[in-house]
């Protein structure tokens, strides 16, 4: 390799980052990465992760399997491209806020909605931090929002690295909640977290002779298994005022997010200044 040469990267980033040399074959009219991508996120869109392949896709689009093969190498880099284009927009998001607090839950929550919206990534392998080219507008963005901590810019980068993981875990729940319900079997038991309002937790309805199944909610399991002498602390919560009603499922992520924040503030507080610098220097977490 020539020393003025980009050295080669990984397979499906160098297809994201145009260093990837076309093939001999000329790919059919009609069909591009983008194309291929788009497809494959709206059949898991529909239908899940789970439901994307390379013959699902090409019969989305019309196409012989071996057609896409010309612009997508397999599945796996198939999943790079569709997180990546999950990010599509990100070089322009705008942060709300005046300080970098605001700016960070604008910046997690923009990720949420995202996740909301295509909760099947929460499901994508996640052997390395994305390197895609979206991805790091994305991560650009989150360090832009620190730009006032005094942070360092490594501790920059695990602050919004543990956002962003408490982030897809709470949405990665989210799903597997909604799925869950969403294919229930007649008769079956199941637990969640907000059932519909016309379930009655603990009790099996029928409909039209046939029996449906009983739900039952976290806390009204705490109810019927928890006694005050062996569990004092967790009888006590099931019958707290908090605890009656389906749990508000936003609220509880604004929590949690709002308790990452609090701790990162209080790092902030403790940098101690630098000698013969002002308030604010940059220190870095132990």
């Amino acid at each position: 390799m020539a020393a003025d040469e980009p050295a080669p990267l990984p397979p499906g980033l160098d297809l994201l980052w145009g260093r990837r040399e076309r093939g001999k074959r000329g790919p059919r009219p009609g069909l591009s990465p983008d194309t291929i991508v788009a497809a494959a996120m709206r059949v898991a869109d529909a239908d899940g992760l789970e439901a994307v392949s390379m013959a699902r896709v090409a019969k989305e689009l019309g196409f012989t399997t071996m057609s896409l093969y010309r612009h997508v190498a397999n599945k796996d880099e198939l999943l790079q491209l569709m997180w990546n284009a999950s990010a599509i927009g990100a070089e322009t998001l705008v942060l709300e806020g005046s300080d970098w607090r605001e700016r960070i839950m604008s910046w997690a929550l923009a990720q949420r909605d995202m996740l909301d919206r295509h909760p099947w990534i929460t499901l994508l392998p996640l052997a390395a931090p994305p390197l895609a080219p979206n991805s790091m507008h994305f991560v650009e963005r989150g360090l832009e929002a620190m730009d006032d901590t005094g942070l360092t810019d490594d501790d920059k980068i695990r602050a919004i690295g543990l956002v962003t993981s408490y982030t897809l875990s709470e949405a990665r729940m989210a799903y597997d909640a909604a799925r869950a319900a969403a294919q229930v079997a007649p008769g079956q038991v199941i637990v969640t977290q907000a059932p519909p309002a016309a379930e009655t937790a603990g009790v099996e309805a029928e409909e039209d002779g046939a029996p449906r199944a009983t739900t039952w909610t976290w806390d009204a399991l705490l109810r019927e298994l928890v006694d005050e002498k062996t569990y004092p602390r967790l009888y006590r919560v099931a019958r707290s005022p908090g605890q009656a009603g389906p749990p508000d499922e936003r609220a509880e992520f604004l929590f949690g997010l709002n308790t990452i924040l609090d701790g990162i503030q209080a790092r902030i507080d403790r940098l101690p200044a630098a000698p013969d610098a002002g308030p604010g220097s940059p220190g870095s977490w132990p």
